[in-house]
């Protein structure tokens, strides 16, 4: 068994363990127990996202540093080997402005659409991305807000809603994108219907009711994007909060007609956890597919800190025992204020770069990220998993290689020893506090 660990009260950081500490006492030890031969759903991967700050932000950087800030997104073995991303069509908050690809009022038709503004940082950066990763990246694409002409409000920020007489346009807005991103070499492997489309936000944001969202999808975007032979580009649902999750798909879904188009449900992790809502959904349309769309630490950049990592983790086990297939985090980097966002909704990113200093940081959360991304191959299955202690929090795969991948963490302050348990045979370790391992058997 190979064990690599990263642990705050160390130097150890995604290291591989040569000396496995012996456990003392071994009455009532904490164990995971796993029965490969017990198979769920199968893993897309993981990623992020790559939005215009995080892309301006890697421009600023030397050529040096900025193929070594690929090769730790992306290389492989020893990058993440990310290979599931996201990417903004128009703006959002952390892009340097409002902007729209199709922003000549009144243009349905769209003559004028064009991805002008993608091409001097974005796709630079998505194609760099590619040069580097072992595998294609799939690549999901979400918008923030149509442009301002197409909505109620007569703005790209605050809410507002698409209007009735826009949605056909604004449909063919996202077949435009995809046959522009696939023309500079990048396939898109699927859209979300609307990022967030609860929040009125004070950036780019636009609402749409279950009900409204349920219709475009089955009047508009589906049946565009099938008569643009796009009908493999899989269809993503809310990409908002759990908290709403079951309800807001279940309208969706009790509509065949609009549910023949759709992939899965996406989702985010902001407010209360309610991991038991993405079980649900698994439960109540098993058919469907569950997709973590984007998490980050709000609030600024949180330089150093190691809740950070635990955050990213904890949510990653919660749900993929819960179902999800992939997990997508937020911006893949920031600078050290935590933008650029051009309303000053500052937060944090798993790598932070110092521009006026050509270098970057890695947070917590690119490590603890790692634990799964290096080692759970595109194509994995998730295997039962059982943990004797809820503090031992435990998921585990098998590759398609046959390899077998468990991922443990300890976020207690105390080291907490326990015993890995497979088809008879145990293997004793010790996680020390506040640490998460990743335990790989042939």
């Amino acid at each position: 068994m190979r064990t690599f660990i990263t642990a705050r009260d160390s130097d150890q950081r995604l290291s591989e363990q040569t000396f496995i500490p012996a456990v003392e006492h071994t009455d009532n030890l904490a164990s995971v127990w796993i029965d490969p031969a017990r198979r769920f759903q199968t893993m897309e991967g993981f990623g992020g996202a790559f939005t215009e700050a995080a892309a301006v932000r890697w421009q600023s950087l030397s050529p040096a540093q900025q193929e070594a800030l690929l090769q730790a997104y992306f290389g492989h073995p020893h990058g993440h080997g990310y290979t599931l991303c996201r990417v903004h069509m128009n703006s959002c908050d952390f892009a340097l402005g409002n902007y729209a690809h199709a922003d000549t009022p009144g243009d349905t038709a769209l003559k004028h659409f064009s991805i002008a503004r993608d091409e001097q940082a974005l796709l630079p950066f998505i194609q760099a991305a590619q040069r580097v990763a072992h595998r294609q990246i799939q690549l999901l694409v979400s918008p923030w807000s149509p442009p301002a002409w197409m909505k109620t409000n007569g703005q790209m920020n605050q809410g507002g809603q698409l209007r009735p007489e826009c949605r056909s346009a604004w449909a063919r807005c996202y077949v435009k994108f995809i046959q522009a991103y696939a023309a500079h070499g990048v396939p898109v492997w699927g859209v979300s219907v609307q990022n967030e489309p609860a929040a009125t936000q004070r950036w780019d944001s636009c609402i749409y009711s279950a009900e409204e969202e349920r219709d475009f999808v089955r009047d508009h975007l589906g049946p565009e994007l099938a008569a643009a032979g796009l009908g493999h580009v899989r269809i993503v649902i809310w990409d908002h909060n759990r908290d709403l999750m079951v309800e807001r798909a279940g309208t969706v879904y009790a509509d065949p007609e609009a549910a023949k188009y759709v992939w899965g449900t996406g989702f985010h992790w902001y407010g209360e956890d309610h991991f038991d809502h993405v079980q649900l959904l698994h439960d109540a349309w098993p058919d469907k597919h569950l997709l973590f769309t984007e998490g980050c630490q709000e609030g600024g950049p949180h330089t150093g800190s190691w809740a950070l990592g635990e955050r990213y983790a904890r949510s990653m086990i919660h749900d993929i025992n819960r179902w999800t297939v992939g997990w997508i985090d937020w911006n893949l980097l920031l600078d050290t204020q935590g933008g650029p966002n051009h309303v000053g909704n500052y937060c944090s990113a798993p790598i932070l770069v110092d521009p006026d200093h050509d270098r970057f940081e890695l947070q917590s959360s690119y490590h603890y990220i790692g634990h799964f991304a290096r080692f759970v191959q595109p194509g994995a299955q998730r295997i039962l998993c059982a943990s004797t202690r809820e503090a031992l929090e435990a998921t585990a795969f098998v590759n398609p290689d046959g390899g077998v991948v468990v991922v443990a963490m300890n976020r207690t302050e105390q080291p907490l020893p326990f015993s890995l348990n497979t088809g008879g045979h145990q293997h004793q370790t010790v996680l020390p506090a506040r640490s998460i391992a990743t335990l790989l058997l042939p």
